[in-house]
């Protein structure tokens, strides 16, 4: 009876233990599946990859419309419009911050949003991307706004000469610094011609020079100011280089400047009414081959030059290597400075070295 009461009790015990393991079991079953429930809800409820990054998508999309509708941007109100068109190009420079921003997230729609502001800056610059040049030449121009303030006038009058220009134009020259680039400029240059605070100096003969008005006197006041008192500050010539090919018009500019700031924006009121008087000029001219060179304060893709660039052609954008960008000369961040023709090939377009000036030179080959 004891044996069997001790057996008995074991097997009472054995069952007892066997069917809590069975109720852990189940336990830990049922608690695995919930689990497995939670995590699907939880997979089921994320967002998936197109619908990640909204606000991304949303900036890419908005990228891309800005800088396709740029014509579309009011220039009434400070300028703005002028302003973008300035600096189109560096918009491009948010494509890689938003893209990064896109994989972060991992947001496919972010992603494909984003081929709008690419295709759009492609479509604008991406023809300045390669190299278009042509070796050879029939003639080498050079233009360069050698800077009221630039401490050596001589030096940089001979680091242009060296650049081997047939015609050379320069802008900004002060009273100061005229002689100087007159006599380092001599030996190299015949033929010269300063008209006010531009000059042009050729090693072939030029002819038909005149200044060229282009508004720089605005309002009631303007036509009662003397002649020699207008010529002092005059910025504009045009003269007629005789080349083997025949004769070639050449025009000389520095047109206003321009200013930012917070109260009336972007200021070119003085730039604009030069640029259309110095396009109502290129218009009158007889001569089919035509070359403008000097500082225009702007970039080509600037509104304000339409009556210019309706006539001419950059030769950067022809010829060119990358965007060519000219000022200020320790960081270039636009292209202000220009070579535009007409009637003639553009073969190649480069800038030469920094000098004393704030700007750096521009210098372009051209064949008939």
């Amino acid at each position: 009876m004891t044996g069997r009461g001790r057996g008995q009790t074991t097997t009472q015990g054995d069952t007892a233990e066997s069917g809590q393991g069975d109720a852990d079991r189940r336990d830990a079953g049922s608690g695995a599946w919930r689990a497995r429930i939670r995590r699907a809800i939880r997979i089921c409820s994320r967002p998936g990859p197109w619908k990640r990054g909204p606000v991304l998508a949303a900036l890419a999309l908005l990228l891309g419309l800005f800088m396709l509708l740029h014509a579309k941007i009011p220039n009434r109100s400070g300028g703005l419009g002028s302003l973008v068109e300035t600096f189109l190009p560096w918009f491009g420079l948010f494509v890689p911050v938003l893209l990064a921003g896109a994989l972060w997230r991992r947001s496919a729609s972010a992603v494909v949003a984003l081929l709008l502001p690419v295709l759009v800056w492609l479509n604008l610059f991406g023809g300045l991307l390669g190299d278009k040049s042509h070796p050879g030449s029939d003639l080498t121009v050079v233009s360069h706004n050698v800077g009221a303030d630039n401490p050596d006038p001589a030096g940089t009058a001979r680091d242009l000469a060296a650049s081997g220009a047939e015609v050379l134009a320069l802008e900004e020259i002060t009273p100061q610094a005229r002689g100087t680039y007159k006599k380092e400029l001599a030996k190299a240059y015949p033929y010269r011609t300063v008209q006010g605070t531009v000059g042009l100096w050729s090693k072939l003969p030029l002819s038909d020079t005149q200044p060229v008005d282009i508004k720089m006197d605005y309002g009631p006041l303007a036509d009662s100011k003397p002649l020699d008192v207008k010529m002092a500050y005059n910025r504009a010539l045009r003269t007629t280089v005789a080349t083997d090919h025949g004769p070639l018009a050449v025009y000389v500019a520095h047109l206003g400047s321009v200013r930012v700031n917070p109260r009336a924006g972007f200021w070119t009121d003085s730039r604009d009414r030069n640029a259309q008087a110095l396009g109502k000029a290129i218009a009158a001219e007889q001569n089919k081959r035509v070359v403008l060179l000097g500082d225009l304060n702007g970039t080509m893709d600037d509104r304000a030059f339409a009556d210019i660039t309706s006539q001419l052609h950059s030769v950067q954008d022809a010829a060119g290597d990358g965007f060519g960008f000219t000022w200020p000369t320790k960081f270039p961040v636009a292209r202000i400075d220009q070579i535009l023709v007409r009637g003639v090939e553009p073969e190649s377009s480069w800038v030469l070295p920094a000098t004393g000036s704030d700007h750096l030179p521009v210098a372009a080959g051209i064949s008939w």
